[in-house]
């Protein structure tokens, strides 16, 4: 059963006036997790957390995930223009290119959105492998955010693979503002991050996540699995309001934005 628990009056009630609680189509739950109007760039991060803290079990977030987490995840990347991801998530998840769907291609073909988003790697090594197919057959080029010193036989190796390398940094290196900046510019202006756990920390320390979409999964792991987000700390908290809570099966799916 799942069931909305609204904060705010957007997501008081259905899309299409049925009950509060029940199964929910993927046209609720895009609207449940619509991007904000009247915002030139928003940045919004999907992450999986146990109740214990741990954001991944050997590894990967997929134990610890469940059916309706994944419902979830395949609606934020239906939103987005571009999903950002670490490098080193790429390697541990085996990340493909976002696929289109045929639930939301009349949404996105009205809001001025491709068939698919695109994916960009956050990478300073560039220690990538070109001949997966998130780089050699996606739908929209995947892009490469990397810095001004990154290697140029790496960057010669994406470009040749079909990706576009961005500079974002001046030196090794991305710099999370700039990197935000460089896609909106252009013209990915619904951003989504899926992590890993390093480059969310650096969106959180350079203050430009505005929203956090997080599952809180039922189980306990224990161990020393990374957190959700890792990295230097703030010298001041980040304070963000929850707006909206769905709940299945024990799975909470709470969104938060910053104050």
């Amino acid at each position: 059963m799942r069931r909305l628990f609204p904060v705010t009056e957007e997501t008081a009630a259905p899309a299409s006036g049925g009950p509060a609680e029940g199964e929910w189509s993927l046209a609720e739950l895009a609207r449940a997790y619509g991007y904000p109007e009247g915002r030139e760039v928003w940045l919004r991060a999907n992450m999986v957390s146990t109740l214990d803290g741990a954001a991944q079990h050997d590894g990967r977030s997929q134990p610890i995930s469940s059916a309706a987490d994944m419902r979830i995840f395949g609606t934020l990347r239906a939103l987005a223009d571009v999903v950002v991801v670490g490098a080193e998530t790429v390697r541990q998840e085996g990340y493909r290119p976002a696929r289109a769907r045929a639930d939301f291609a009349a949404a996105r073909a009205a809001a001025g959105q491709g068939a698919a988003p695109a994916v960009a790697v956050v990478t300073a090594s560039l220690d990538l492998d070109f001949s997966l197919p998130l780089f050699t057959s996606p739908l929209v080029p995947t892009l490469v955010l990397t810095g001004a010193a990154a290697a140029p036989d790496r960057v010669a190796a994406a470009e040749r693979a079909g990706a576009r390398v961005l500079v974002a940094g001046d030196g090794a290196g991305v710099d999370p503002a700039r990197a935000v900046r460089l896609l909106a510019g252009l013209g990915h202006t619904r951003l989504l991050t899926e992590g890993g756990p390093r480059l969310l920390g650096q969106f959180v320390a350079d203050g430009v996540l505005d929203e956090l979409c997080l599952t809180v999964s039922p189980m306990l792991t224990a161990g020393g699995a990374q957190r959700i987000s890792g990295g230097p700390g703030v010298t001041v908290p980040r304070r963000f309001e929850l707006v909206s809570l769905l709940e299945e099966a024990g799975f909470l799916f709470g969104r938060y934005q910053r104050s």
